[in-house]
Parts: structure tokens; sequence; C-alpha cells
């Protein structure tokens, strides 16, 4: 049993950064796997995590940052000297400085690059200038690339001279580029390795490979990397075909599972981005309450319809029974069409104009399921309380609000995103107000209607 093993990993750091001794602090987080280191700095307070960035050499705090996820890197540097920082963000890879500095405020970023060597900004500027969710985003600029007219010989002999360097590139390709950059085909390693050593490398070559520009959407990457499932990494061209980078598996699946949980986040009212347990409370609370708020709002126009029927609520007590079952029911009709023309979108599937094509599609969708739902909702009502007129206003209520419901779902995103709203952050609290509104009237109105036979 070792020294530590009863305590967590937290713990044990804490316990190591007040002993101030820097030596076992590093062997320890060497024994960390990424999650681990992760959980550790998480539950460290402020005065920790300063000790513990003071404690490390630079060298040792890029190694940490690479392990954690983007935001919480970029909590523990955004305080330092921009000097501190940029010693520390300069001895990250390329790709890995350009996702870090994102993540930073557009102040803070900005000193970091200028106390930056020269080299490395400029390196970094150009990467920081693409989309995050696209080629130029998501790619490395740590691959191989050999000129046309080199040999087997000389290639081989340049991976056996440069192994430290290589040792971190994942090389599985090397790249056959002209003296101008042009991507002119792909060296398998096994090939190489099996080939003639005087052959000229462009025997050997994969012609014509699949390459994506750096304008190519995450979407569309996915697309690819499902096509080619034998394939590790596609090469990245700039809009003169040179060859600037290479975009990995890895990292489009990575881009792909963080916009599933931003979009996540943010339908679930988690507003400015990503948020842990870390950062500031009223940092958290106040992105919370932008939510919350506005929320409190909108719940008190669509209740003020029940205001204005409390005679006939009162008189037929069973009908608030049935209210929050149409209200919910309707909302998850709706979040169903909210949820596939986001996706659609996100697809580039339909264009935001598209309002009656999609108005089409799930009228006959909504119409259909209101229907079904109307009979089984109306059914209950008629076999609890043996009233036909009670069965037919809250299942009619169900079937039009369910209609209403779909339509809205489907057309709220398309306009948000015309508006140039994320239609992720704000579906969700309009649709829910409208169908409640919606499915309160429709069902105070139509009994108010038929009182007399309820």
């Amino acid at each position: 049993m070792t020294e530590h093993s009863e305590l967590r990993s937290w713990e044990v750091l804490e316990g190591l950064l007040a002993e101030g001794d820097a030596e076992r602090v590093e062997e320890f987080l060497d024994g960390l796997t990424p999650a681990e280191t992760a959980l550790a700095v998480s539950r460290l307070d402020e005065s920790e995590r300063v000790a513990l960035l003071n404690i490390l050499s630079a060298e040792n705090v890029a190694e940490m940052l690479v392990e954690l996820p983007d935001e919480q890197a970029a909590d523990l540097i955004e305080d330092m000297p921009a000097h501190d920082a940029a010693e520390i963000v300069d001895l990250m890879p390329a790709d890995l400085q350009a996702d870090l500095l994102g993540s930073l405020g557009a102040h803070e970023a900005e000193a970091i690059l200028q106390a930056m060597p020269a080299e490395g900004a400029s390196r970094a500027r150009g990467l920081l200038r693409h989309s995050e969710d696209t080629a130029g985003g998501l790619m490395t600029v740590r691959y191989l690339a050999y000129r046309q007219s080199a040999t087997v010989d000389k290639v081989v002999s340049d991976l056996r001279d440069n192994v430290a360097t290589y040792s971190d590139y994942e090389v599985q390709y090397a790249y056959v580029v002209s003296p101008e950059g042009h991507l002119l085909g792909v060296l398998p390693m096994r090939d190489l390795l099996l080939a003639r050593g005087e052959a000229p490398i462009h025997e050997v070559m994969i012609t014509r490979p699949v390459r994506v520009t750096v304008d190519t959407p995450l979407e569309r990457l996915i697309e690819l990397f499902e096509d080619h499932a034998s394939f590790i990494g596609i090469p990245v061209t700039d809009s003169k075909d040179r060859l600037v980078g290479v975009v990995r598996r890895t990292a489009v699946l990575e881009a792909a599972g963080e916009r599933a949980d931003s979009s996540f986040l943010k339908i679930s009212g988690i507003v400015g981005g990503v948020e842990y347990r870390s950062m500031p409370l009223f940092l958290r609370a106040f992105r919370r309450l932008s939510f919350l708020a506005p929320n409190i709002v909108l719940n008190m126009i669509a209740a003020s319809v029940i205001a204005l029927y409390q005679g006939t609520l009162q008189a037929v007590i069973a009908l608030a029974v049935f209210l929050p079952i149409i209200s919910d029911m309707s909302g998850c009709s709706g979040n169903q069409a909210v949820a596939v023309s986001i996706r659609e979108l996100s697809l580039g599937l339909i264009r935001p104009t598209e309002f009656l094509r999609v108005f089409a599609k799930e009228a006959w969708l909504g119409l259909f399921n209101g229907v079904v739902l109307g009979i089984m909702l109306g059914g209950v009502a008629v076999l609890w309380k043996g009233n036909w007129a009670l069965g037919l206003v809250v299942g009619s209520a169900l079937a039009l609000n369910t209609l209403v419901a779909v339509l809205l779902g489907g057309s709220v995103p398309l306009l948000l995103k015309r508006l140039r709203v994320d239609p992720a952050l704000a579906s969700g609290p309009i649709l829910t107000t409208v169908t409640d509104m919606c499915g309160f009237f429709l069902v105070l109105s139509f009994a108010s209607a038929t009182l007399s036979r309820l």
C-alpha cells in the first residue's frame, strides 16, 4: 500500500503543495491520467492553484495544461502576468495554443500573443483566424512533408535522425509536396519502408489524395471520416492548394462531442459557454440568472391566461388535472421539432428561409400525432368522469396544441437563425411560453363554450 493510497488525488496534491516539494508535485502529476489531473486541479482553491503554477516549471505547466479542458486551462492562466503566461503557451503545440488562446478573453489573449516570440505568435494568430468548427480550426500543424524529388533513403534517414522531434506527431503518413508547397500525394509509412532505397518518393506515393480546405465545416469532416473508416487524418490545404495542416479523426470526433455538449447546455439554460463549479460564484449565478429571470416573465404571461378563466376553472375543477398534461405533452412535441430543425440547420440540410417547407412537413405530422394523443387523453377523461363533453374539450385542445407546437418548434429555430440568435439557446423558452399559453387558452375557452355540459 502506497503512502497516499487512502487519499483522493486532490487531497494528495493539496498536501504536496503545502509541503512545497516541487519535485514530488511534478512526479505525482506525471502519474495521473488527464481525467484525474482535471479532477484534482478543479478541487483546488484559488490560492492552491496559484501555488501549483508557481511551484511547477513552465515546461511542466504547459504539459499539465495540454491535459486539461480548454476552458479549465484558460481559467488557470488568465490572471497570470502576460509574460509568464506567454512563456508557458509558447511551449505548447501550435494547434493547442490556438485552442487555449481562443478560450481566453480577447484582451487576455492579445496580451499573451504580444509577449510571445514573434514566430510563435505569428503561427498562433494564423490558426486563430480559422473558425473552431472548420478544418483550419481543428487541424494540427505537426505533420511530415517531403519534396517530390526526395528518395526513400533520404526520408527514412530523416525519420531516424529526428526520432525525438517526431515522437509526438502521431505519424502514420507523410505527405509529398511540390517546391511551392502544393499537395501532390500521401506517403504511407508501410509503403515507404518496403520500397527501394534509391526510388524517388513520388513513385511510392498515393496520388490525388482526399483533402479538405481550411474552410471545410465540421459537418463535412464528420461525413468524410464516416465514408473513409480507415482514415486517421486528412490533409488540409489553403486556397492555393498548399498543404498547411492535417485534421485528425480524433480531433473531429472530439469537436462533434463538444458541439453536442454545447447545444445541450444551451437548451438547458447554461448561458455564456461551458460552466464548471470551480468558476467564481457570481459569474455562475449571473450566467444562470440571465436565462432564468426572463423565464419568470414568460411564465407569468402564460399563467395570466388561467387568471382570465378563473370562473371556468372553479366550476370544472377536473380541468386543473388536464392543464399540465396538455402543456407538457405539447411542449414535448414542440421540442422534438426544435431538435430536428437545429440538427438540419447545423448539417446544412435546410436554409433559414425555408419556412414553408418546414411548415408543410410538420403540419401533417402534428395533425396525425395530435389526433392520436387527443383521442388517448380524451378517452382517459371520459373513463374517469364519464363525461363525453369533457373528453372532447381536453382531446381537441391537446390535438390542436400539438399541431401549434410542432409548427412553432420547426420554424422558430429558422427565424432565430435568420436573426443571428443561437437557436439552441432561445427556442426552448419561446416554445414553452407559447405552447403553455395556447394550451391553457384552448382548454379553458372550449370549456367555457360547453360549460353547461361539463
